[in-house]
């Protein structure tokens, strides 16, 4: 039930350059929306033109309290700084422009309901699962849990020897770094919502016009 993408490793230095390289690429775009000067800013957020400056080409990594002044006089979160797609804090995902994860022969899919692109320290899914079906999903890393809630249908979670049946409107909440499965005991199809909140992992930093992929530890 969950899709996983191999990360390559990189060196330390390439992740600081890295780093450098997407919150000044992202400061100096949300700077120039608000048709800001340097000077403008820095009078707005306490912070030194020079620093901003620096931010700006990359020379340097701010603190997240240089970071968190910088936001507010933006009116934007510090998370702004760091995505790949941080258009003012807001990403429209159309329905019919969707990718779904279809297992099974079509008897199972899964949605997501949040940008493939960017870090996610938790997953949105729709899922749909086909009468009578079993979708099993492999044990996750320590410290993941997951939310679900039936929205049509009737679902049948197992979690090792323990089975919850959900009818709809019903929610459960388990670790998911334990075997596990759903079932759809009932004749139609059924539809469930899931978050799933990942365990402690480095986020993963995909830096625009740059084909590196690397790891940053908080």
């Amino acid at each position: 039930m969950h899709l996983e993408e191999h990360v390559p490793q990189t060196s330390a230095q390439e992740a600081s350059d890295a780093l450098e390289y997407l919150v000044g690429v992202n400061l100096a775009r949300l700077r120039a929306e608000r048709q800001l000067s340097l000077d403008a800013l820095a009078r707005a957020s306490g912070v030194s033109r020079a620093m901003l400056a620096q931010i700006e080409s990359a020379r340097s990594v701010p603190s997240i309290k240089v970071l968190h002044k910088i936001a507010g006089a933006l009116k934007v979160s510090v998370a702004a700084f760091l995505r790949r797609h941080a258009t003012n804090g807001i990403e429209f995902l159309a329905a019919d422009q969707s990718t779904r994860l279809v297992t099974s022969n079509g008897r199972f899919s899964a949605r997501p309901l949040f940008p493939l692109s960017a870090p996610a320290s938790a997953e949105f899914h729709e899922l749909r699962i086909a009468p009578l079906h079993t979708e099993t999903g492999s044990p996750r890393p320590p410290g993941t849990t997951v939310n679900l809630v039936v929205s049509d249908g009737t679902l049948e979670l197992r979690v090792h020897d323990r089975t919850q049946l959900l009818g709809t409107g019903d929610a459960i909440v388990f670790d998911a770094d334990q075997p596990h499965a759903l079932r759809n005991p009932g004749s139609t199809e059924a539809r469930a919502y899931q978050v799933t909140v990942n365990a402690e992992t480095p986020p993963r930093w995909h830096v625009p016009g740059d084909s590196r992929r690397i790891d940053e530890t908080n």
